[in-house]
């Protein structure tokens, strides 16, 4: 009787990861690609913070998804998965020095690299999240290039 109910919770367990295991994505789910370009060198990180709202938009830490990847090249690529189609901007500085934060002059000019989406500059103070955003229905691959 005992190993009857050991087969009994193994085939639950296996059914239950094999479901789990191919479940369906969920509808309208997006892939944004993001190249990034003119990397100068290998130093510290190259932080990206993708943005999907415009109340938020530059701010470090208040982004809505934020990796810090190694430089490893000039040209370094990643991929946000499991995104909802919609308005999206990309903010991107390396971090040469790793203090992670984007180290800036008495101006507020960044002295660190720096990039956003649509590859757009910002004149004389930090863009609208209307200045920088892409629309996203399914994949998209955007190219970024550094700023220094």
């Amino acid at each position: 009787m005992r190993s009857n109910k050991w087969f009994l919770l193994i085939g639950i367990l296996a059914v239950f990861f094999l479901n789990s295991s191919f479940a369906p994505m969920p509808q309208g789910s997006a892939t944004l690609t993001v190249e990034i370009t003119n990397i100068k060198n290998k130093k510290g990180r190259i932080q990206i913070g993708l943005y999907n709202n415009y109340k938020s938009f530059p701010k470090v830490g208040k982004q809505y998804k934020m990796v810090r990847l190694k430089p490893t090249g000039k040209t370094i690529k990643h991929k946000f998965t499991g995104l909802k189609s919609g308005k999206y901007a990309i903010g991107i500085y390396h971090d040469e020095n790793g203090d992670k934060k984007c180290n800036k002059n008495m101006l507020g000019v960044p002295t660190e690299a720096y990039a956003f989406s649509r590859n757009f500059r910002p004149k004389f103070s930090a863009p609208k999240f209307s200045d920088c955003s892409i629309s996203l229905k399914n994949a998209r691959l955007i190219s970024i290039k550094l700023v220094y």
